[in-house]
């Protein structure tokens, strides 16, 4: 397994209701491990990278609604 993580910067302001629906989006993805809001704007996701790709996750946020980009890159 390659396990790595990204951190996705998310612009909307979300509550609460809203960053669990984009976690649980999120680990409905094969190869998801953990993915948590550290911060109000900033998403942690660890993930196997054999198994899915930062652009399927980024674009995950983006398909909710909101905007988003990879932190780093």
């Amino acid at each position: 397994m390659q396990a790595t993580d990204i951190m996705i910067h998310v612009r909307n302001d979300l509550n609460l209701e809203q960053k669990q629906l984009v976690e649980e989006k999120l680990r409905t993805i094969d190869g998801v491990i953990a993915p948590r809001f550290n911060k109000d704007h900033l998403l942690l996701i660890y993930y196997n990278h054999d198994k899915t790709q930062s652009s399927v996750l980024l674009n995950t946020v983006k398909s909710i609604g909101y905007k988003a980009q990879l932190v780093g890159f």
